[in-house]
């Protein structure tokens, strides 16, 4: 995987335009969605939604995998789980996504989500996608 292939694969999803994500510049598996009013959920805390947490989670596990596979097609998510650990305050939010396993039809990625310090997640993602109909 090299880092411009992951920022490539970002860069051609609208949804992550929309979100406010990016590839850090020189890193081919760490994304960062810049914070914007609109991805709050709880503005009483205030608190991100759970929703955009895990879309950009999602986005970045599907860029590490575009940028990983020499396959035409985008991955497609099979399934997501996602544990959230602590509110996501209304800040720049990272991720790091690792390619546990990618196999021919199926593939397994974690992905890590933190705000100040990446030893205090404020959630994890554990996702299968499915990389191409045949095999």
């Amino acid at each position: 995987m090299s880092a411009a292939a992951f920022r490539a694969a970002l860069a051609s999803t609208p949804y992550a335009g929309f979100l406010g994500v990016e590839a850090l510049e020189g890193v081919q598996d760490r994304a960062t969605m810049r914070f914007s009013d609109r991805l709050v959920g709880n503005p009483l805390l205030p608190a991100l939604h759970g929703g955009s947490v895990a879309g950009f989670m999602e986005l970045t596990a599907m860029a590490a995998l575009t940028a990983s596979s020499e396959r035409p097609h985008r991955p497609k998510p099979v399934d997501v789980s996602v544990a959230y650990l602590r509110s996501a305050r209304p800040i720049d939010t990272h991720a790091r996504a690792l390619v546990r396993k990618a196999g021919r039809r199926i593939a397994y990625v974690h992905v890590l989500a933190w705000q100040d310090d990446e030893a205090s997640p404020i959630a994890e993602m554990t996702a299968h996608f499915l990389l191409s109909e045949t095999a």
